[in-house]
């Protein structure tokens, strides 16, 4: 039941949800399946924070397999491509069929040193059932170079525009998610005051809270008094290029370490260039250079890797990430995603976007066990419409001069 007091409109939920990246919205999609009377607040676009900076890969743990066994992160994201492949198709949990599918698989190559280091590894019981080699007749176009003397492996890992997924998702679900105000939230007891991005205030009362805005979290916790769990970032410089790119690709090259010596996506900016997203160690080790000496470094590889390129006109950026998740002693980083409780709030983190299903199957579960469901009539105000995020690499000021 809904009632204004004293300008303050109030509406009772079962859950309320912060936070409107993928997993946020995954997890609203999957309440509302559920029966749960709940409502998303976002203070941004919907996508504004580390989703538009992901590079889409729903990854099925090859890269973390590098080493020629599973690790624990590898495990866990093991089934991501089967789930996200079936959403794509209209058969999952959710209904991804208006999301672009940019590539239905991704690649691993590597140059002629490391060959017989690729063959032995997709040749091991780990990666066997997961790849399969491509033959030269079949290469992607920018392989087929007379130059590229390679291997290339086609792995089970579709790449996704991501943005296009958020939408996907929380179109159907527009009436259930507010523009708030940055940082117009007041914790009060059991309920939540925000100021809407138009100047109304609500209430909500819930019975629980799941806290899902990624770097975001941290300064929410503190709003609703708490210091734990405690949150790291773990920064990355990723490279963008763009201008003389004629093909698309979505690939890793191998390298000596257990990361990708660099990691290709590719995307497109608004007048319809292909921009090449590079990620992998190159963005690791990019957070100890300046900008200009990342992209000299960005040029010798890629000059390397694919010498028949000719980026003379290209334009080059860099994008600066905090990739956001839970601090835990004696750990780097974690293998899953992170779900911690105090009281009737509830922390998450779903460290990789391949995750965010997973991620709400737990959090649904634990919400089963803890909340339950009101009878009452669930309406909401007619309050104003939900606005989407735009990629990084539309901004002017991220591509840099004479460089």
């Amino acid at each position: 039941m809904n009632s204004v007091d004293n300008s303050i409109t109030t509406v009772n939920v079962d859950v309320l949800v912060i936070g409107g990246g993928i997993a946020g919205l995954w997890t609203l999609a999957r309440l509302h399946q559920a029966g749960y009377k709940s409502i998303l607040l976002e203070a941004e676009a919907l996508g504004a924070g580390q989703t538009r900076y992901a590079q889409g890969i729903i990854h099925g743990g090859t890269k973390y397999a590098l080493t020629g066994k599973l690790t624990a992160l590898s495990a866990a994201v093991a089934s991501m491509p089967t789930r996200w492949r079936a959403c794509h198709e209209g058969t999952g949990e959710l209904d991804l069929t208006r999301a672009e599918l940019l590539s239905d698989a991704h690649y691993l190559w590597s140059t002629r040193r490391l060959t017989s280091r690729l063959s032995g590894f997709f040749a091991s019981k780990v990666m066997h059932s997961r790849s399969t080699e491509v033959k030269k007749s079949a290469l992607p176009s920018l392989f087929q170079h007379k130059a590229f003397n390679g291997q290339l492996y086609q792995l089970d890992e579709p790449v996704f525009n991501t943005l296009s997924v958020i939408r996907a998702i929380a179109e159907p679900l527009k009436d259930y998610i507010l523009p708030v105000k940055t940082d117009s939230l007041q914790h009060d007891n059991d309920s939540v005051v925000v100021t809407s991005q138009g100047g109304e205030n609500y209430r909500f009362h819930y019975q629980s809270v799941l806290l899902m805005a990624g770097e975001g979290n941290e300064n929410l916790l503190s709003r609703f008094d708490y210091n734990t769990p405690q949150m790291q970032r773990r920064p990355l410089k990723m490279v963008i290029v763009r201008g003389g790119l004629t093909d698309r690709v979505y690939a890793h090259c191998l390298g000596a370490s257990v990361n990708p010596r660099i990691t290709i996506t590719s995307h497109f900016d608004a007048d319809g260039n292909i921009v090449w997203y590079l990620g992998g160690q190159l963005a690791e080790d990019g957070v100890h250079k300046s900008n200009t000496d990342l992209i000299c470094t960005a040029k010798k590889e890629l000059a390397e890797l694919i010498p028949w390129l000719d980026l003379k006109q290209s334009q080059w950026g860099v994008l600066e990430i905090n990739r956001a998740e839970i601090k835990k002693a004696g750990s780097t980083r974690p293998d899953s995603f992170s779900i911690e409780q105090s009281d009737n709030i509830i922390t998450a983190w779903p460290t990789k976007l391949a995750l965010a299903p997973a991620l709400a199957d737990a959090l649904i579960e634990q919400i089963q066990q803890q909340v339950k469901k009101t009878t009452a009539a669930f309406s909401v105000p007619n309050w104003e419409s939900v606005t989407y995020a735009d990629f990084p690499w539309n901004e002017a000021d991220v591509w840099m001069k004479n460089v």
